[in-house]
């Protein structure tokens, strides 16, 4: 796979994971920085633009959603991820690329009517840097192997 398709492999990856279905990003961000050690910033920011979109596209779904009962259902049956949101606002979505609870708190947000641009600037900055952590492993194992 040449470098343009490794990048939109990338950024496909990392949209879908940050949406309401399974997967993960991570290892594909790996991959390409394994293979091209020189796309760092590229791909940094690829990923994030992309899980940043996909999150933001959680978010959109909760502001869709008529009634908490909604919000339950597609995020797994708990509140705890309203009950987060509601008291700690936007910075909560820090955290909005954990696994698990980082679907649930983009969703949560849009359904408490989050000021998208703060929902937005949280979660890229969160998403940024679980990527910063991944890339910085990856680069240690380019290291290692030259």
């Amino acid at each position: 796979m040449d470098e343009q398709a490794s990048l939109l492999a990338l950024f496909t990856s990392s949209f879908l994971a940050a949406t309401l279905l399974p997967g993960g990003s991570e290892a594909v961000l790996a991959g390409v920085l394994v293979a091209y050690p020189d796309l760092l910033w590229q791909a940094l920011i690829l990923a994030t633009i992309g899980n940043t979109l996909g999150g933001m596209s959680s978010y959109l779904i909760g502001r869709l959603l008529p009634d908490e009962k909604a919000i339950l259902k597609k995020t797994g049956g708990s509140s705890r991820s309203l009950e987060w949101v509601r008291g700690h606002g936007a910075p909560i979505l820090l955290l909005s690329w954990a696994p698990v609870i980082g679907d649930a708190l983009c969703v949560a947000a849009g359904w408490l009517r989050i000021n998208w641009l703060w929902a937005m600037f949280f979660m890229t900055i969160g998403k940024f840097a679980r990527y910063w952590i991944v890339a910085t492993a990856a680069n240690s194992v380019v290291a290692t192997i030259s």
